[in-house]
C-alpha cells in the first residue's frame, strides 16, 4: 500500500534553490569573462578564426 511522503521543509527547499541559483551565477560569470577576453583578444583557452584569417582562407 502506498504511503504519503513527508513534506519537505521550507528551509530545505529554499536551500536547494539557493544552491541552484549560485551555480547559475558562477556559470554566467564564466561566460561573461570568456566573452570579454575574446573581445579584447586576450583569450588563451578559446580559439576561433578571426575575420582577417577567414578571408585569407577563402581566397
Amino acid at each position: 500500500m502506498a504511503v504519503p511522503k513527508k513534506k519537505t521543509s521550507k528551509a530545505r527547499s529554499s536551500r536547494r534553490k539557493a544552491v541552484w541559483k549560485r551555480e547559475a551565477l558562477f556559470e554566467a560569470r564564466k561566460a561573461l569573462s570568456l566573452a570579454k577576453s575574446i573581445l579584447t583578444g586576450r583569450s588563451r583557452s578559446f580559439y576561433y578564426p578571426s575575420a582577417a584569417e577567414a578571408e585569407e582562407t577563402e581566397e
